[in-house]
């Protein structure tokens, strides 16, 4: 993906669904099943559930004291996606998939803090169970990082291009 102004409607879209989407079902969830009883779907392997996380990703963090918890939950995150956005857009040789899959993580991770900055805390409603395994509890933008994450695994995974390889210059 080679112009700025693809990447930047890309990661707009991505961002913007992701983060409403997210701040919609925690919405439909404080709503819904805030002081309600667990409802359980297809034979207990989805429970929708109602929780505040003050914590990060399975609720790590959330015993930290009320200074290291904003820097470690939200200073430190936000700077890593700042990061990221200045990666998205001066890496050169990013495709498409690495794009979308870059900016679900900061459309994740951008949602999650401002639910922090706002409430102090992240509500997660999601857990599966199945086959003995289960998940913790989550939420949309923890689906979206995840889904970020696995998208990007190929590319990670895969060698590295010598620089020769990506301008299509051979060496000889």
């Amino acid at each position: 993906m080679k112009t700025f102004k693809s990447r930047l409607i890309v990661v707009l879209v991505a961002v913007v669904v992701t983060v409403g989407l997210d701040q919609w079902t925690k919405y439909l969830a404080t709503v819904h099943l805030q002081g309600e009883p667990d409802q359980f779907y297809f034979g207990d392997v989805l429970r929708l559930t109602h929780v505040h996380n003050t914590g990060a990703f399975l609720s790590l963090g959330a015993g930290l004291n009320d200074f290291w918890r904003p820097v470690l939950l939200n200073l430190f995150p936000a700077l890593l996606l700042i990061a990221l956005l200045y990666y998205i857009f001066k890496e050169k040789y990013l495709n498409r998939w690495q794009v979308v899959a870059l900016a679900l993580i900061v459309g994740g991770g951008l949602s999650n803090i401002v639910d922090r900055l706002l409430y102090g805390h992240v509500v997660d409603m999601l857990h599966l169970k199945a086959f003995g395994l289960q998940t913790g509890i989550f939420n949309v933008a923890d689906m979206a990082i995840m889904a970020g994450m696995f998208i990007m695994l190929p590319f990670a995974l895969r060698p590295a291009r010598k620089e020769e390889e990506h301008s299509g210059e051979t060496v000889g």
